[in-house]
């Protein structure tokens, strides 16, 4: 994709002290379809977020979106609730998925990753500023992630967090989350390193057809202990707040924020 994305946003840029809710959705294996599987692969992507986004009680309208053919980066508005965000939307998603898929060949099966966390974020020329967009990218991109979807025929959906969330959500088990669902990789790329925590939706861990790649013993790792709840989330350097463009297979993805995005 070399096209330039679009940006709806705001007619005000944020202040640099923002916190927001970043995600990103890729579908995977997009350059298997052809021109017009393509086409029908964006569309089917814009309505299956809408959709979810709509059944959790969220307001996509109001959503800061940065599409880019195959992927949207979207940055939610202040005050979103992360455990909705990471409950019922995640929910929704994989069932919009799954009634999709449910009528289309093997070939023409849609099968999304989608990263989410939190940080500062901000608007810039050319899309948005910030260590969380930075964050969703690589955790987006990350090959484990990619893998645990490859090797589990049976999921329409990837889901990978950052540890933040993971720790101030996922653990306190409120509204329904369950933490023995997730996996904790590490991902390092670029300047980027940190945890990040895997789901598929409607998989349980332990049944996967293989195992999840990076998982000790062959299983899934068990939540983090207090003594690594404490660690830093991630080390990142050379990002402070500005612009930072990443070339993803042809597509630019600016910013994202303190906190935790192939193909």
């Amino acid at each position: 994709m070399t096209s330039q994305p679009t940006v709806r946003s705001g007619d005000k840029p944020w202040p640099v002290d923002d916190r927001r809710l970043c995600l990103a959705a890729d579908i995977e294996q997009y350059s298997r379809f052809d021109t017009p599987g393509q086409r029908t692969a964006q569309a089917q992507l814009a309505r299956v977020l809408r959709a979810a986004a709509e059944r959790s009680g969220l307001d996509h309208g109001t959503w800061s979106v940065q599409p880019q053919g195959d992927m949207e980066f979207a940055v939610l508005p202040a005050g979103t609730s992360e455990q909705v965000v990471l409950g019922e939307y995640v929910t929704h998603l994989a069932a919009e998925l799954g009634r999709y898929n449910a009528t289309r060949r093997p070939a023409r099966r849609m099968r999304l990753r989608l990263a989410i966390d939190t940080g500062v974020a901000a608007t810039a020329a050319l899309g948005f500023s910030g260590p969380a967009p930075i964050a969703v990218a690589r955790y987006l991109n990350a090959p484990e992630v990619k893998r645990a979807l490859e090797v589990t025929g049976s999921a329409n959906l990837a889901v990978v967090i950052s540890d933040r969330l993971y720790q101030d959500v996922v653990r306190s088990r409120f509204h329904g989350h369950d933490p023995e669902q997730y996996r904790r990789i590490h991902v390092e790329q670029k300047r980027f390193a940190g945890y990040g925590w895997v789901r598929l939706p409607g998989v349980n861990p332990q049944d996967a057809e293989e195992p999840w790649p990076d998982a000790p013993g062959g299983g899934p790792r068990p939540p983090a202990r207090p003594a690594e709840a404490e660690r830093p989330s991630f080390v990142q350097q050379g990002v402070h707040g500005t612009a930072v463009q990443g070339v993803i297979h042809g597509s630019v993805v600016h910013g994202v924020v303190p906190g935790g995005a192939g193909r």
